[in-house]
């Protein structure tokens, strides 16, 4: 069922002055709200709308679809946003495959996609566009620090997994581009699997020292589970995706001592992530993870554009959304030529912070990195 939520000017109960905006800007957020992905979707929806709501931005409005995690829909429901709804901007989609079928579409008629979590590679490089910016990373950045991590750890053979889609794909381009040892093994799963026997059989057999894998929500937590009781005896690691504080409750104390990859964490020290941290947790009762972050930096992101151009002038709308000038969570945020992030990426450990099961960064893994697709786009 569609959702219509109007933002409204709730940011002075916070102490907040209400931004004056040049002209209001409708956005359609299209993101995975049922399934096994839903997790992702509720955190990206959550962290967007209590940005709105801080800043008490009335002249934003919402409309707020759920894919199903089916790319048909997801392109029904851009069309729909496009056509009927007449939405300024695009956003939302969790999942690579859905964002390859919706954004060149979107482009195309001549609106802006703003993305706060898929960034599959050809939309970095030779399918880049100036009307598409990449809030969150270029899929392959996460999985590139956890190769550059394995190194460092002195880890010689890892086997790596990870689901048979374009995000999947990325995610292990990324891990060997920067990982120097070898290979115990390369596995893609299906999508949406949740039984990994097969998969545990095949490592404990591999001679591996280690193990990376990219498994987001529910098959991240179906995969830790079933591995920790396995007692392969080998180090796992991975990116955030299959360590996010919306999967570490599922996942409980298997998951302490894993080392994984995020260009985000709550102890971040600056104001803005302060501020995100706790007010995420006021509104939600819950600790933020990094979809969330996402979600809230893309909302500044459009408010800082609108407090700048209108978004009928596509040209100044866009030179204001490419500067970048709002607080971000993560402190210092550029875009690249490509419209991607550069970013400090970092390893962060799981840990137990009293009952809670959370993340705390132990190193930087890269500063100021950009993809390796952004020599392939034109702009």
């Amino acid at each position: 069922m569609k959702k219509i939520l109007a933002a409204t000017v709730l940011g002075l109960s916070l102490g907040l002055s209400a931004q004056a905006f040049a002209e209001p800007v409708k956005v359609g957020m299209i993101t995975t709200l049922s399934g096994g992905g839903a997790g992702l979707g509720i955190d990206v929806r959550d962290g967007f709308m209590l940005a709105v709501k801080n800043a008490g931005a009335s002249d934003l409005e919402v409309v707020i679809e759920d894919d199903a995690q089916k790319p048909e829909i997801a392109v029904q429901l851009a069309d729909k946003m496009i056509q009927s709804d007449k939405v300024d901007i695009l956003t939302g989609i969790i999942w690579s495959n859905l964002a390859m079928a919706v954004v060149p579409s979107v482009t195309a008629q001549g609106k802006f996609y703003l993305s706060p979590n898929a960034g599959p590679s050809p939309l970095a490089g030779a399918q880049c566009h100036e009307n598409y910016f990449n809030v969150a990373w270029q899929n392959d950045n996460l999985h590139e620090a956890m190769g550059a991590y394995a190194n460092d750890a002195g880890y010689k053979k890892t086997f790596i997994m990870a689901p048979n889609y374009p995000a999947g794909t990325d995610a292990l381009a990324g891990f060997k581009r920067f990982f120097t040892g070898e290979l115990a093994g390369e596995v893609y799963t299906q999508l949406g699997q949740t039984d990994y026997a097969a998969e545990i059989a095949q490592i404990r057999a591999s001679g591996a020292d280690s193990m990376f894998f990219f498994l987001p929500g529910g098959m991240g937590i179906a995969f830790m589970k079933q591995y920790a009781q396995s007692d392969v005896g080998i180090p796992a690691m991975g990116p955030a995706f299959s360590f996010s504080q919306d999967i570490l409750g599922a996942v409980g104390e298997a998951a302490l001592g894993v080392k994984n990859s995020s260009q985000w964490n709550k102890d971040i020290d600056n104001e803005a992530n302060k501020k995100f941290v706790e007010t995420f947790q006021a509104e939600y009762g819950r600790l933020p993870s990094l979809y969330a972050s996402q979600g809230y930096d893309t909302a500044n992101l459009i408010i800082s554009a609108m407090g700048k151009a209108s978004v009928s002038d596509a040209d100044a709308f866009r030179a204001a959304l490419k500067a970048a000038e709002f607080a971000s969570v993560r402190g210092d945020f550029k875009f690249g030529n490509n419209n991607h992030p550069i970013q400090d990426i970092y390893v962060r450990e799981v840990v137990k912070e009293g009952d809670v099961i959370t993340n705390k960064i132990v190193a930087t893994a890269f500063e100021d990195h950009q993809d390796a697709y952004a020599a392939q786009c034109g702009m």
